[in-house]
């Protein structure tokens, strides 16, 4: 590997990015005459002076860009450094954080799982709820980045079958990386202003409409409120189902659809295959509460639709606390938080295309034992899966099992309940956020897990965004020799 040097100056420049960021809740800190507006100044400054000198003493050649090797390295490092700054602002100003709650707190956001340790959101300055609206925004436009330019380049979970087509966009082929980037940042941006515009006219303050549009939008769900949607306007309540079911659908598709071209997001099968879980399980839970609540059909059919995209598209938003609703609802979006939206979304989860190609592939080898001697040919969206996709994908769902059977025996260990340490895992390696159960549920948060379990579900949380293989191989000697 050609050293540490791009991958560090990437890195560096990125940080100084973050740290400049910092300066905008600072100043509305400053506005606002909250008390401890210096803390994010100093969070800034140490923030854009570390980044500034890991960019200058890295400073090299970069004109032949990054090699594979450098490319997962980076992917990785920069989910946790960039953490490590943006939880400064957490420590140094209120509410004062521990360190172990403020990188908890950053890199849920950045990740945008959306699990919080902090409660009484409504006193909370206006400059941190900013704040950790600005990093699950950013969390979720990088990790679309990811999802469409590295993954499929380093064959990452199955998803390089999207590498062919992830750089044609509405027929034209974009060379480089950071052209993409362009394209999708721009998207992101409209939809993000769009839902801002939605919120607000459905009665939202301006404040409340740019934080929660960033973490809608995002797929995150940290918001500025301990009951989260549950006392949301009827109306802001669907604006809030409509662009959440957005942003998972597969932002190559959103593109082609703004060029006017809607026939590819129509034929997509995870798009169709999306909708349809949304529509089955929302309608199943809608005459659930009409029987077992006496709901009215519009409060039913509202709460049901809002969970059920909520969680499928691992935002984490609720209104009521679907966990009191009983056990057959919880068991529906503890499965619901283990499918996920669309590859190439903000969506987190195993994604739904993984379930498919697993199905397909099951129907094969259904085939092949009923006719042995035919050709039985493994496609998906009308295109032959070649081995190494299946492989990836079969090897993505054995490390996704083990992995929630690991951070739910390491949870319990640490003294969280059965129900706690399962959903927990489940919660934190899918990046939905709540979990089951009165502490971390929908009503509840992450404040009493104890401190060394907060920083093993922070692990958790980079495992799951990168989807796993991405951080593992760094951990090989294999992918350290020269």
């Amino acid at each position: 590997m050609r050293g540490f040097q791009p991958v560090g100056h990437v890195i560096g420049r990125l940080t100084a990015a973050l740290g400049a960021a910092m300066l905008l809740p600072t100043l509305l800190d400053v506005v606002d005459g909250a008390e401890l507006w210096f803390g994010f100044l100093i969070a800034a400054l140490i923030t854009m002076a570390s980044g500034t000198a890991l960019a200058f003493l890295t400073d090299t050649d970069r004109s032949k860009g990054l090699d594979r090797r450098q490319a997962l390295l980076l992917t990785v490092l920069v989910w946790v450094a960039l953490p490590i700054f943006g939880a400064l602002p957490f420590v140094f100003s209120a509410p004062q954080a521990t360190y172990t709650d403020a990188f908890f707190e950053a890199m849920s956001g950045l990740t945008t799982t959306g699990a919080t340790v902090f409660d009484n959101l409504e006193q909370a300055p206006r400059g941190m709820l900013l704040w950790r609206a600005m990093l699950q925004w950013f969390g979720g436009v990088g990790i679309v980045v990811v999802a469409m330019v590295f993954l499929p380049a380093l064959k990452i979970g199955g998803m390089q079958f999207f590498r062919s087509e992830g750089f044609d966009l509405m027929g034209d082929i974009l060379p480089r990386a950071a052209e993409t980037a362009t394209q999708i940042s721009g998207l992101y941006v409209a939809l993000t202003v769009a839902c801002a515009l939605g919120y607000a006219g459905t009665g939202m303050t301006a404040f409340d409409a740019i934080c929660h549009a960033m973490t809608t939008v995002s797929t995150g769900g940290l918001g500025n409120y301990d009951a989260s949607f549950t006392n949301m306007a009827p109306a802001t309540q669907y604006v809030a189902i409509v662009f959440m079911a957005l942003a998972a659908l597969p932002f190559l598709r959103l593109m082609q659809a703004a060029g006017g071209n809607l026939v590819p997001i129509w034929r997509d099968s995870q798009v169709r295959a999306f909708f349809a879980i949304i529509a089955v399980v929302a309608a199943v839970l809608m005459v659930f509460r009409m029987v077992d609540a006496d709901r009215t059909a519009e409060v039913a059919f509202r709460t049901a639709v809002f969970n059920t995209t909520s969680i499928l598209t691992g935002t984490g938003y609720s209104v009521r606390d679907f966990y009191a609703w009983g056990p057959f609802p919880a068991a529906l979006f503890f499965i619901l938080a283990l499918i996920g939206g669309c590859a190439g979304s903000t969506a987190c989860s195993a994604k739904i295309f993984r379930y498919q190609i697993l199905f397909a592939a099951l129907i094969v080898q259904l085939r092949r034992i009923h006719s042995p001697h035919g050709v039985h040919p493994l496609r998906y969206q009308g295109r032959v899966i070649d081995r190494d996709v299946l492989s990836s994908v079969m090897g993505y769902f054995l490390v996704f099992a083990g992995a929630l059977s690991v951070w739910a025996i390491l949870l319990s260990l640490n003294g969280m309940d059965t129900i706690g340490a399962i959903s927990g895992s489940v919660a934190i390696l899918t990046n939905v956020g709540p979990g089951l159960g009165p502490d971390i549920g929908p009503a509840g948060n992450y404040a009493g897990v104890e401190p060394f379990a907060k920083w093993i579900m922070a692990t958790g949380m980079v495992f799951g965004r990168l989807e796993f293989m991405s951080v593992l191989v760094l951990l090989t000697p294999l992918f350290w020799r020269p």
